[in-house]
């Protein structure tokens, strides 16, 4: 029997246990000392501790779960996402080593990891891309404020090993660069090991567009259509939805083309998202990055798709036949929307809220609800980790019961003893620019007085 490691912790862990239950695969879980008691160490079949609670000294220590996967002799490791799941290193330890890596091949990590190789990639693969400028290290700043008059202010300063909107921050003025290269610097050296920034233009009103896709090496790859992701806050996902409410059809079929074509250029293997950003008003779009990962909000996807990516992953790396998923073959109907349930606090600008969950239930026996969670009742959020507590997913067959189910559900939601996000939520499903199908990047700062 094939036995799969999953190298992350918390609800995208049990997700990924879920799909290799289904396919009659056994699971090695690995934990941290604050997660001894977590579920996903429940639901494996075998779990090993690997280091104290700080991530740099447990999740992100790539010999110790090589350890671990020796021990347990596993075949695979799913990285999940965020973690090692974009560590060109951590995949080639693993494959040298005689496991299989579930996700693509290093070659593509590599090249779409680095923000400015990808754009020149995404060039020279004829899709968009926002003006920008050369790369810039902690130790050589020569001729950046001439490069950043090229790009055009407002521009955004991005860290080049970034992602997840880790990384990225506002810049006004000239008078607020230096300041502010030298601080991104600093965090993505401390973050990714990689101080290195560059800088693109910022679009005022844009939305926030990724197409899923999924590559079968050799130049073959599909999308699973597109998934509306500009309901932000600090640069990072709260609600996502598919389909991207009120874009023209022959837009969306361009953005779907241009990824795919991307995707092939690359040979690409598995499950990744080629994200976008959208002028809201005249629908003109570029490309932002890819993420050679599964993302938090595949779920509105795979339930409008009928699909189950982290399956289709798996099924792939071990080399199973998928000839019979093409791109006729994959159809979208209905609408899915997914809200991330945070312990924070959106009146003190989101500060994360760590803490014991006392009680927490959300009722799921309706067919349309999902709920993706690593957490149950009695189960602390600590704050050496990122303080999501669960993804709420509804199904509806047009937007407007989607929202519905998921604004019932987030009203019947018992989450007691930690500060959450679910009333800001309930708020922004409600506000009539959102009801009308108009979210934009800037949607949480422009109304934060009615959604507060």
């Amino acid at each position: 029997m094939k036995k799969v490691l999953i190298a992350n912790r918390g609800e995208i862990a049990c997700r990924v246990i879920k799909s290799c239950r289904k396919l009659g695969i056994k699971t090695v879980a690995v934990y941290s000392t604050a997660d001894e008691n977590a579920l996903h160490v429940e639901m494996a079949d075998e779990a090993f501790h690997i280091g104290p609670a700080k991530a740099a000294d447990s999740y992100l220590q790539a010999d110790k779960i090589l350890e671990v996967c020796l021990l347990a002799r596993v075949d695979a490791v799913h990285p999940g996402y965020g973690f090692l799941s974009e560590n060109t290193d951590f995949a080639k330890l693993l494959q040298d080593n005689g496991i299989i890596w579930i996700g693509p091949d290093a070659q593509s990590i590599l090249d779409m990891g680095d923000k400015e190789r990808a754009r020149s990639l995404a060039i020279y693969a004829g899709v968009n891309v926002l003006p920008g400028s050369q790369r810039f290290t902690l130790d050589d700043h020569h001729g950046l404020t001439d490069a950043a008059k090229l790009v055009g202010y407002p521009l955004l300063v991005k860290a080049s090993a970034g992602g997840g909107g880790i990384g990225m921050r506002l810049v006004e003025s000239e008078e607020a660069l230096n300041q502010t290269v030298e601080s991104t610097q600093q965090m993505a050296q401390r973050t990714f090991g990689d101080g290195t920034i560059f800088m693109e233009r910022y679009v005022a009103k844009a939305r926030h567009i990724e197409i899923q896709v999924f590559g079968f090496g050799e130049g073959r790859a599909i999308h699973l259509y597109e998934r509306e992701c500009s309901i932000q806050r600090r640069f990072q996902k709260i609600i996502e939805e598919a389909p991207a409410p009120g874009i023209p059809q022959s837009i969306k079929d361009d953005m779907a083309a241009a990824a795919v074509r991307l995707t092939q250029q690359q040979n690409y293997l598995g499950a990744g998202t080629i994200e976008f950003i959208l002028d809201a008003d005249s629908f003109e779009f570029f490309f932002l990055e890819m993420n050679t990962r599964i993302q938090v909000e595949h779920p509105v996807t795979e339930m409008t798709t009928n699909t189950d990516l982290v399956s289709m992953q798996i099924q792939l790396a071990f080399g199973e036949d998928l000839s019979h998923i093409t791109q006729a073959s994959i159809t979208q109907q209905g609408h899915a929307i997914e809200a991330r349930i945070y312990a924070e606090d959106p009146a003190r600008m989101f500060l994360p809220c760590p803490g014991v969950i006392s009680h927490f239930h959300i009722d799921t026996q309706n067919q349309d609800v999902r709920l993706d969670t690593g957490i149950r009742s009695g189960d602390k959020v600590t704050a050496y980790y990122d303080p999501m507590i669960a993804k709420l997913i509804c199904f509806g067959a047009e937007r407007k019961s989607a929202i519905e189910t998921l604004h019932s559900s987030l009203q019947e939601c018992s989450l007691v003893g930690i500060k959450n996000n679910i009333e800001f939520l309930i708020n922004t499903l409600n506000h009539t620019e959102f009801m009308a199908g108009k979210p934009f990047t800037g949607f949480i700062d422009t109304y934060k007085s009615d959604l507060i």
